[in-house]
């Protein structure tokens, strides 16, 4: 798997409704569907997280849908979301 290196890019959850969360990045910066977003962080108890997701639509306004591919108790509204890789790179 190749990392995208210079690509990456950092958007904010600004929704989350059970494993789907919409995402949010700077004009430019959209992902592709089927790329990989990493959410990190620290939960209200202030356990590490690390959840990685797959974007599945882009909703328009800079923003894409993605669902997780782990649990996502514990994330919040506004934590980062890191472009890691592009699936088609693989």
């Amino acid at each position: 798997m190749t990392q995208v290196g210079t690509q990456k890019s950092l958007g904010q959850i600004t929704q989350i409704i059970g494993p789907v969360m919409d995402v949010t990045f700077p004009a430019g910066k959209l992902p592709n569907i089927y790329n990989s977003l990493v959410v990190e962080g620290k939960n209200e108890a202030g356990d590490e997280l690390r959840v990685t997701a797959e974007v599945q639509q882009l909703l328009g306004d800079n923003s894409v849908r993605a669902v997780a591919l782990s649990a996502t108790d514990g994330l919040m509204l506004f934590h980062s979301a890191l472009l890691l890789r592009s699936m088609a790179e693989a």
